[in-house]
């Protein structure tokens, strides 16, 4: 019997939501808040017949902690899942702490003027997350998040130390757009026209948007061009991975979307520096984020797979081993199930995994973690359960 708090109604969101209601004899009880009420009215109305989890929604501004506090005390959930902003996690954090409420997200927190994406500020709430003694779960979405339950999966089964960490996130999908995003756009590109980073003996190697280009065969998608981008759960890894030595993160992109995208940066239309447009002020690249698709509509028109996983070299016994764990998921069949994507479903079935890892105590300390700080084991077991099964192969080709 748990009540969750579900904050959010977009791609992502509808993914948790439905992804609760399959699993009602956890989630019993969800309210689904979101700035737009109508949203949230509309998950409620599509699922109410579909499951036995009593539903309810509300209003709530995210940005705004009293509002926040004020819906937790009404609503009393067990846990809050986190699938508003990743520029409002403080906030909803900081509404956890004072109703002492355990909490998870899938994004780490990055402020709003700067495109800088790091665990510093969340992993600021440690202490006072202690000593109320809740727990707060960070990146619980497939990168992060599975990424790093892989690699504590990864460490705990097959290494006694990890040297090498490489993160491939394919997606091999085809929307039919000359450009969209398969995620918020603004999120997107903030990320992808960021300088690309990895650690490498402990330090962070910093490079030029898209300088390293490698080329690598994915199971069930083929060969695909993917760039060194920098991603937040190299970071955490760093800390929580014994031996490492280098961890990079590597995504695929197709020639049309970086075409369109050097073209848009080139005009400033990815600026997030305000201008000023016929008297008032506004943001280019949330201007255009108003003009291009909207992720969630892109489920009925996307199709192929997407393949994410990790590729882990290290000893074993002192003999050297590889490593290569992954997990493919094919858009159509998650737009048949729950009406979205596969990028967004990769993220919210994870988030419901998370959430359940907590309410079921599996997962419960006081504090704030990584998801690689817990045992992998109970939720390698839930991917292949929920949707998300992985595969292994112990002679992986590895990337230079």
């Amino acid at each position: 019997m748990s009540r969750a708090l579900i904050i959010g109604a977009g791609g992502v969101a509808g993914v948790v939501i439905h992804k609760c209601c399959q699993n009602s004899g956890v989630f019993t009880d969800i309210c689904i808040a979101s700035r737009t009420k109508a949203k949230c009215d509309k998950f409620k109305e599509e699922l109410k017949d579909k499951t036995s989890a009593n539903i309810t929604t509300a209003q709530v501004d995210a940005d705004n902690v009293p509002q926040l506090v004020a819906l937790i005390k009404e609503y009393k959930p067990d846990i809050v899942i986190n699938v508003a902003l990743p520029y409002q996690d403080l906030h909803i954090m900081d509404a956890c702490l004072e109703c002492k409420v355990d909490y998870l997200d899938t994004a780490n927190y990055e402020p709003e003027d700067t495109a800088k994406f790091e665990y510093s500020w969340q992993w600021a709430y440690r202490e006072r997350f202690e000593k109320a003694g809740i727990t707060a779960v960070l990146g619980c979405g497939f990168d992060p998040g599975v990424t790093g339950v892989f690699s504590a999966y990864a460490q705990k089964h097959y290494f006694d130390e990890i040297n090498y960490i490489d993160i491939l996130d394919c997606n091999g999908g085809d929307h039919g757009y000359p450009f969209a995003t398969n995620f918020n756009p603004e999120i997107n590109i903030r990320e992808v026209s960021a300088k690309g980073s990895y650690i490498e003996d402990g330090k962070w190697v910093e490079t030029e948007p898209m300088e390293i280009k490698r080329v690598y065969n994915f199971d069930q998608v083929g060969e695909k061009d993917m760039y060194l981008l920098h991603h937040e759960e190299l970071e955490s890894l760093a800390l929580n991975i014994k031996g490492v030595k280098r961890i990079r993160f590597f995504m695929t992109f197709g020639q049309s979307y970086l075409t369109h995208l050097k073209c848009l940066e080139n005009v400033g239309m990815t600026s997030i520096e305000p201008i000023m447009y016929e008297g008032r002020e506004i943001v280019p690249l949330q201007f255009l984020k108003a003009v291009l698709p909207d992720p969630a509509s892109l489920g009925p028109r996307t199709v192929g797979k997407t393949n994410i996983g990790c590729i882990f070299q290290g000893k074993k016994d002192g003999k050297p081993r590889n490593y290569y764990v992954y997990n493919v998921c094919d858009h159509q069949e998650c737009y048949k199930e729950v009406g979205s994507q596969a990028i967004s479903y990769t993220t919210g079935v994870p988030a419901m995994i998370g959430a359940m890892m907590v309410l079921t105590g599996k997962w419960k300390r006081p504090g704030v973690f990584n998801v690689e700080e817990f045992d992998p084991d109970p939720f390698m077991d839930a991917l292949n359960k929920w949707g998300l099964p992985w595969t292994e192969n112990f002679d992986p080709v590895l990337v230079d």
